[in-house]
């Protein structure tokens, strides 16, 4: 059984009371993974209606950051149009996320969850005031830095322009030596061999091989900068 199958059959059961948070309250509660899977959807499945419309682009980035196989896409088009109409607000979403990683060695995978929803805001090519709004509320609920915010943008949003000092959540004033350990400590918090060993899914591997090279490139063109003449 799949677990697009898992939390259909997990829907059915408590989909009438009009709000997907009762897989979180109810008596007996589906396994974790079903509810941290359909808590994820339903925070992308809001974000991507935040500015009032819901594009296909949202709709196909979304099946890149959460990877449906063919045969599945119908389960996971229901559970998207389930979580778009829930009653229960993103919020709700965004602190059962919060409260299923209450240690300090969960933090990559909060940042993970904001990155694939800026990736999933940014499909359109546009970051609607309404979008960022969104982001920034799930980036305060999960606790995350204003410094780490301002990195993952930076990873998507064509306005900030690719910043490779934001990509690297440093400053031009930030010490060279400084800047070389915010590289090294980043690149082994997302390095693929890592995030497997965490056991994320493969969807997550694939976004932290593209990050991999997005910091590498930024530390690159900042080495290239402080280079003597």
């Amino acid at each position: 059984m799949s677990i697009w199958t898992k939390i259909t059959e997990a829907i059915n059961r408590f989909a009438k009371s009009g709000s997907l948070a009762d897989l979180f309250t109810a008596a007996t509660p589906p396994e974790k993974t079903v509810a941290f899977t359909v808590a994820v959807i339903a925070l992308g499945a809001k974000l991507a209606k935040a500015d009032g419309r819901v594009t296909r682009d949202e709709v196909d980035a979304f099946k890149e950051v959460f990877f449906i196989a063919p045969d599945e896409e119908r389960n996971a088009a229901r559970v998207f149009d389930l979580a778009r109409a829930d009653v229960a607000g993103f919020e709700t979403y965004a602190y059962k996320i919060r409260g299923m990683f209450d240690s300090s060695e969960d933090k990559a995978t909060l940042e993970d969850i904001l990155d694939g929803l800026f990736r999933i805001a940014g499909a359109d090519g546009v970051y609607d005031p309404n979008e960022l709004q969104f982001l920034a509320s799930v980036s305060n609920i999960f606790s995350i830095p204003e410094s780490c915010f301002d990195r993952l943008r930076a990873r998507h949003d064509p306005s900030v322009g690719g910043d490779p000092y934001k990509l690297l959540g440093v400053t031009r004033d930030t010490p060279m030596s400084e800047i070389k350990q915010a590289w090294r400590n980043y690149v082994r918090e997302t390095h693929p061999d890592r995030m497997m060993a965490r056991g994320v899914p493969e969807e997550a591997v694939r976004m932290a091989t593209e990050r991999l090279a997005l910091l590498n490139t930024a530390y690159e063109r900042i080495r290239a900068e402080h280079r003597p003449l």
